[in-house]
């Protein structure tokens, strides 16, 4: 169907009225069953002439019949009245129609019965976004408006969320405002009179927002659509110097009613030295008794420089943070045998003395006692080369309470009680 119909308009019927030619027939037919004569076949001009001239003659001759009037009535009254009822029957299905699309209005007439029939007929698609109006299925009468408005895709960031809408607004401003998105004191990346095409577009929009900013001691609230809470301190005139920072990351966005608080930070570092603390290796010794430990080499501890900064925030003093540190000297191990040889036996003749007595005279009865000159230790109080002589390693205190008792047996066997000249009375007590 033509995209302008009114351009190319036909009539919606057809003549149902005899034609001239059968009228004239008609009339001539008229004249020959009023005289029962065959007409002569002569030419059609001739013979219109001599059938007025013999009409003329009758009428001359005789009174008209009625019928023969309401014969020649008849069918004039016919061609009429069809042309009058296809005249308003045409009228009747022609609609003017107003039809705005995107903004651009034509009139135009139409047969179409409903909005929809209007829109196939015009080429006009609609989307899944697009509106109408009035509804696709609404009937159309003549001076009806009809809107189309085509969807529009957006790409919107709004105060720095991200979404993807669709719009029927020509304009970015007028879109804005579909959303319910204010637009006054707004920051907009395009121009808000800019148009929306087919394609879309990008728009980054920054409504205006309240924060607070406490610096200083004093609240300064202002009114922004800056993109960062830096940005949003400078516009209250505060200035951030050497460590200064805010209460939130000042790359952040600022949000309405936020309150941010400007941090005076002064600092410095400290360099402390500190200890690291060596490990114990432990190794198995089948030449020592069971209970008996030896350190085969000592441990050192090692040495740690580390950094600390010193910070004050607002004039508070924080807690120092640690920031780097530095190995000076690393840790030595300490390397300890334990002996895993079975006890001996008892020394024959000493299992009746009192060792207990002996032991608590010299040491209290503790086996790692130390004596306040270094000399002598252990339960019974031996130097280290009488300890070696009786067949010990390392320092007699270092050993377990059964290898002393066991060694100083074998010193009783050798010296008696004099060894211990304090209180070796004990043994028979």
């Amino acid at each position: 169907m033509s995209s302008r119909p009114y351009e190319t308009y036909r009539p919606p019927y057809e003549p149902c009225g005899p034609s001239y030619e059968a009228y004239e027939a008609y009339d001539e037919t008229a004249g020959t069953r009023e005289t029962g004569e065959p007409e002569p076949s002569v030419p059609r001009q001739t013979r219109r002439g001599g059938a007025r001239r013999g009409a003329r003659r009758r009428r001359a001759r005789s009174p008209e019949r009625p019928e023969t009037g309401v014969r020649r009535l008849l069918p004039q009254a016919l061609v009429v009245a069809c042309l009058a009822g296809g005249t308003t029957a045409f009228v009747a299905q022609d609609k003017a129609i107003e039809l705005s699309v995107d903004g651009r209005s034509r009139t135009l007439h139409t047969f179409a019965d409903d909005v929809s029939e209007l829109l196939v007929e015009q080429g006009v698609r609609l989307g899944a976004h697009d509106t109408v109006a009035p509804a696709p299925g609404a009937a159309l009468t003549s001076g009806d408006e009809v809107s189309v408005r085509h969807g529009h895709p957006v790409r919107l960031t709004l105060d720095g969320q991200r979404h993807a809408l669709w719009t029927t607004a020509r304009t970015v401003e007028g879109a804005l405002r579909q959303w319910g998105v204010r637009v006054e004191g707004a920051y907009l990346s395009v121009p808000g009179s800019r148009p929306i095409g087919h394609a879309g577009l990008t728009l980054d929009v920054r409504t205006e927002r309240s924060v607070t900013i406490m610096a200083d001691g004093r609240a300064r609230t202002i009114r922004t659509n800056a993109p960062t809470v830096g940005q949003a301190v400078e516009e209250a005139g505060v200035t951030l110097r050497g460590e200064d920072t805010t209460s939130v990351p000042p790359g952040s966005f600022p949000r309405d009613g936020q309150t941010v608080t400007v941090l005076r930070i002064t600092g410095m570092r400290e360099v402390r030295e500190e200890p690291i603390p060596f490990t114990v290796r432990r190794t198995a010794d089948p030449t020592l008794f069971r209970g008996t430990e030896i350190v085969e080499r000592a441990g050192r501890p090692g040495v740690l420089r580390v950094t600390y900064t010193l910070r004050t925030v607002n004039g508070v003093r924080q807690r120092p943070r640690r920031v780097e540190s530095e190995v000076v000297r690393a840790p030595r191990s300490q390397i300890v045998k334990v002996g895993t040889r079975p006890h001996p036996p008892s020394v024959r003749g000493t299992d009746h003395l009192n060792w207990q007595g002996l032991a608590q005279c010299e040491s209290g009865g503790r086996p790692d006692a130390v004596d306040s000159s270094g000399t002598y230790g252990g339960l019974y109080q031996l130097d280290e080369g009488t300890w070696h002589s009786l067949g010990g390693r390392g320092r007699p205190q270092d050993a377990s309470a059964e290898e002393q008792t066991y060694r100083a047996k074998k010193l009783y066997v050798r010296r008696g009680a004099g060894p211990w000249p304090q209180c070796g009375n004990r043994l028979h007590g």
